[in-house]
């Protein structure tokens, strides 16, 4: 099988042809439909992160989906010909396991999910990673409820998907995005007001604010803005540390929660509303021989929408 393969820091991805996969008792093999591109990648190449890795020389690409063509004897839940997503995991593929920068995937078969019928691996693809990260922060950590007012911090990625998924559940939002050249789409989706500053919505009484950016004061401004007993869910890892307002915290009696990766049933719940259309993943189709340029895309912020390797 064709792969590209991480082989050491700052380095390029290299080509490579592989011997195909074969399962163990408990693993299947995956046929990948598509992959998404991912800035979690950048760092595992760029020595930010590489040391999460498993092992290198590694495969990477952890938004996974695609068809089984093969089974472990030990495996019940799955059969060949089953459209699944893999929900990215530290301890799973592009990360400690090879990924899905490559023809085929041997994934445990404990960690997919299947597909919804219809939908389509370029849309599933993203929902694995981001779209799961965003939905645990909204609905999980978040608790949103219909008829809250809602602020999202951060129009990007994670961004894009907290809006949809908010309003979905019949939030009210407010979205904090320097780049005002982002706005229009995030009015186009239905948010009601952008502003650069989370700190211009205070006068709404936010019940719930979701910072995906966690740049330099960011949470500092979500405090200043939240009203008294409402919830912030921190999720954008931009710095290492950030000063905030005690007195402001003590005070508004704030609650503070993290989000990060999520479940296998919050994957689940993500697919199912980008299938029935609640959510509509902002997508670019690249091919696999085009892996490498979307990464240096990527790295240097030249585009918007999620980068998808179809297969």
């Amino acid at each position: 099988m064709k792969a590209w393969q991480f082989t050491a820091i700052d380095e390029p991805l290299h080509k490579v042809d592989l011997a195909d996969p074969e399962p163990g008792p408990a693993d299947i093999i995956i046929d990948t439909g598509a992959v998404g591109l991912c800035h979690s990648d950048i760092g595992f190449m760029d020595g930010t992160i590489t040391d999460l890795l498993g092992h290198v020389p590694i495969i990477l690409g952890h938004e996974i989906v695609g068809t089984v063509s093969a089974v472990g004897p030990d495996v019940t839940e799955f059969a060949k010909g089953d459209r699944v997503g893999v929900p990215a995991t530290t301890d799973g593929p592009g990360t400690a396991l090879n990924g899905g920068y490559a023809q085929k995937v041997k994934v445990p078969a404990h960690l997919p999910v299947k597909l919804p019928d219809g939908l389509s691996f370029r849309d599933a693809a993203p929902a694995t990673c981001s779209g799961r990260t965003a939905y645990r922060a909204v609905h999980t950590a978040g608790q949103v409820q219909s008829g809250m007012k809602v602020g999202i911090i951060g129009f990007g990625g994670l961004g894009y998907f907290g809006v949809q998924i908010a309003l979905a559940a019949g939030a009210i939002v407010f979205v904090s995005e320097l780049n005002e050249s982002r706005w229009p789409l995030a009015r186009e989706l239905g948010a009601k007001a952008c502003s650069k500053d989370i700190r211009d919505f205070e006068s709404e009484q936010l019940d719930l604010i979701i910072d995906f950016a966690g740049s330099d004061g960011t949470l500092s401004s979500a405090v200043d803005a939240i009203r008294h007993s409402g919830r912030i869910v921190e999720v954008g890892l931009g710095v290492a540390t950030s000063s905030v307002s005690i007195p402001n915290i003590t005070m508004k009696e704030v609650r503070i929660v993290g989000a990060s990766n999520g479940t296998k049933e919050e994957a689940r719940a993500i697919l199912a509303l980008v299938a029935e259309g609640s959510v509509r993943p902002n997508t670019e189709q690249i091919a696999f021989d085009d892996i490498p340029e979307g990464l240096r895309r990527l790295e240097q912020g030249v585009t918007d929408a999620r980068l998808i390797a179809v297969l």
